[in-house]
């Protein structure tokens, strides 16, 4: 159940990001997918996050049309999953304040992988290097501090469990029939 929830997000988020692009071209910066790549690969699941990071980037490559190169952007997220899930597997990066640097060094890198494949192979990226990487810069790490915060309190293992338990602490607040009656009598 969980491989198909995530599996409809991440749906969910290719098509967003193909229709911000239609709809308003400076949301064409935001790297949703990127964002998602994150999450999975701070909450230390390597093989999830590297075939997220490989559905989602060969995805966007597919979507982003022929001045693409396609393979580029599978082979950075991959990448972005494999360094971001090494480094949370050696510092707590459990915080809100910790992986808002964390975010903005994976969309950096991602994009310096993404332009160097481009240049490598001899094609030219799809938009001019500087100001690509200072608007999705910007624009990831705002939008991603928000997301994570999003999917941490929908999809994380602690979300899960307060759900689950909600009802029990909901029951266990209201005080019983026999409480009731004691304080009545006092």
């Amino acid at each position: 159940m969980r491989q198909l929830k995530i599996a409809a997000l991440l749906v969910v988020v290719i098509a967003l990001q193909s229709a911000l692009r239609a709809i308003w071209q400076p949301l064409a910066y935001v790297d949703l997918a990127l964002i998602l790549v994150v999450y999975f690969a701070l909450q230390r699941e390597p093989l999830q996050a590297l075939v997220i990071a490989a559905a989602a980037g060969l995805a966007t490559d597919v979507i982003s049309g022929p001045p693409a190169l396609l393979g580029a952007g599978g082979f950075s997220k991959t990448l972005i999953a494999y360094a971001v899930y090494f480094v949370a597997s050696r510092v707590m990066l459990d915080t809100t304040l910790l992986r808002i640097p964390v975010l903005a060094s994976a969309a950096l890198v991602d994009n310096l992988l993404y332009v160097g494949a481009h240049r490598l192979l001899g094609q030219r990226p799809p938009m001019p290097f500087v100001r690509s990487l200072s608007f999705k810069l910007i624009a990831t790490t705002v939008a991603g501090t928000l997301l994570l915060f999003v999917y941490d309190s929908y999809l994380s293992e602690r979300a899960r469990q307060r759900r689950k338990f909600s009802a029990r602490r909901r029951v266990a607040r209201r005080p019983s029939s026999l409480t009731r009656r004691l304080n009545r009598k006092w």
